[in-house]
């Protein structure tokens, strides 16, 4: 039977040390017990939109940030209605304490739910939203040190599609990125669009520091907003960091002094090689250092409003 939100806490600690528990439309479950359609929109045509978020000692940072995101990009599919009929604030904060979690990842799926099997979002009555938490290890000390290599895709994001901007379930042109990148031996893929400017990474954000100044491609590119990256940009001019966005070219990126990638699993991860070659020294820089540990005071700093 489904756990009711109101649930004791005991109960789902107890029910969590047996199987992992889900949250689906409204209800903490175990995992055996989800079931879903296959006449689901998000399966048929990836008609959904997912977060994908990070928490410490048990807590989500910048939740609400990325529902907001959500709320934004479900506006455009005409799917906001799911994020009113549940508070998803709660319902993620009780996926992480239903599992006992306390560093955890945690993805937030939403669609619109079982439909005809035309493409027709008006048939759907039922929407989907459904919650996953599991235990979380960042990488190693070591692999900040040496940092993560990429590629370039031969894949193009395109500028002018709304669908750049949002992180729908339709995920195909990312994880074939991502293969190209793997079997090329490289850790990332780093993709263009259709102007031949830097876009982003596969799964994550990209900056690029040159002369000093901190520099990541604008949202007219075709960027994700990413909840990393806008927190990079705040802490910045702290840093007494000049930061832009804007269009950045390929050779920039090359003849860079350093750059890095974030998302909210990663933080920030330096990148010191592509296409097979060191970036600059090959090393992490000293500006990416600085926010690195300028983030995590950050995170620090919020979690202490709980």
């Amino acid at each position: 039977m489904p756990l009711d939100l109101a649930s004791q806490e005991q109960e789902w600690y107890n029910i969590g040390e047996l199987e992992e528990i889900v949250y689906l439309n409204g209800h903490l479950i175990p995992r055996s017990q989800a079931k879903l359609s296959p006449f689901d929109y998000g399966f048929l045509y990836g008609y959904g939109l997912f977060e994908t978020m990070r928490a410490y000692r048990g807590h989500i940072f910048r939740l609400r940030e990325h529902l907001a995101r959500l709320s934004q990009a479900a506006e455009i599919l005409g799917l906001i209605s799911l994020t009113t009929a549940y508070d998803l604030e709660k319902a993620c904060q009780d996926t992480i304490k239903g599992n006992g979690l306390s560093e955890a990842r945690l993805r937030l799926t939403i669609s619109a739910g079982e439909g005809e099997i035309v493409p027709d979002p008006s048939t759907c009555s039922h929407p989907t939203v459904f919650i996953v938490a599991r235990s979380y290890t960042p990488y190693p000390p070591e692999t900040y040190q040496r940092g993560f290599s990429a590629v370039v895709s031969s894949l193009r994001r395109n500028s002018q599609s709304p669908l750049s901007r949002m992180k729908s379930t339709s995920y195909l042109e990312s994880m074939i990125a991502r293969a190209e990148a793997k079997a090329k031996g490289a850790d990332e893929a780093l993709l263009l669009n259709e102007q031949e400017f830097l876009v982003e990474g596969s799964t994550n954000n990209l900056f690029v520091v040159s002369n000093g100044e901190l520099a990541t491609p604008s949202v007219a590119s075709g960027v994700l907003p990413g909840i990393t990256r806008q927190a990079v940009l705040e802490l910045a001019p702290s840093l007494n960091i000049r930061a832009r966005e804007g269009e950045i070219e390929l050779e920039d990126l090359l003849a860079a002094e350093e750059a890095f990638l974030t998302n909210s699993l990663l933080e920030i991860m330096p990148l010191t090689r592509v296409n097979g070659k060191p970036l600059a020294t090959g090393k992490p820089g000293p500006v990416t250092e600085k926010l690195r540990t300028a983030y995590r005071g950050l995170v620090q700093r919020e979690l202490t409003n709980y």
